[in-house]
């Protein structure tokens, strides 16, 4: 590893300077940081993400049911926003119609709502999700979708720590060499008024 390789030669080198030790150490600790810290803040981050998710997916099971409407008509379809290309294509796969279906309560309802068929003639059938009383909701979450999910966030924890630890690093290292060139100055200044002077050791 770089980073002990640079302790170890600046243990007994007589060039050594403070400064080029303590960086040493400081490039060591960040890349036992990186391989330790930052896997284990992404797999912390991953699991509170799943165990969120998976709770959701039961909850929004528990609370959406899949019931089949019935279409009575084409409804009109609704002008998709100029500035918005990606809702003119959804409203393109998507057709509206009006519809009737009963809820898991034995409501029946009958609504405008939006349906993947080719053809939407009258008597089509589809399933769409509702809540208990019958209100049209989104499809739940699925388990796949959120592991995926899961395993993007783990990803994207355990890349920020590493970021954070890496820029942690390089502010330390650009004070070490802002102190190194003051103290080089310093240097230049006391030496300066004899430098080139007979028997001033220069």
């Amino acid at each position: 590893m770089r980073a002990a390789k640079g302790v170890w030669r600046w243990r007994h080198n007589p060039l050594r300077r403070a400064t080029d030790l303590f960086e040493a150490w400081v490039a060591l600790v960040a890349a036992l940081l990186l391989v330790t810290t930052a896997p284990a803040v992404g797999w912390a981050a991953g699991t509170l993400t799943d165990e969120s998710l998976r709770a959701a997916v039961r909850i929004q099971r528990q609370q959406r049911h899949p019931v089949t409407a019935t279409v009575l008509e084409p409804a009109p379809a609704p002008k998709p926003a100029p500035y918005d290309p990606e809702s003119s294509a959804a409203h393109q796969k998507r057709r509206p119609v009006i519809a009737r279906w009963t809820a898991v309560d034995g409501s029946r309802h009958t609504g405008t709502v939006s349906t993947v068929l080719r053809t939407t003639r009258a008597g089509d059938t589809f399933t769409i999700w509702t809540d208990r009383a019958g209100r049209v909701v989104s499809h739940p979450l699925d388990a796949a979708t959120a592991r995926a999910h899961a395993v993007l966030a783990g990803i994207g924890a355990a890349l920020t720590a590493a970021g954070l630890i890496t820029c942690a690093r390089r502010l330390v290292v650009r004070r070490l060499v802002r102190l190194r060139y003051a103290r080089l100055d310093e240097a230049w200044a006391a030496a300066g008024p004899d430098w080139g002077r007979t028997g001033a050791g220069s």
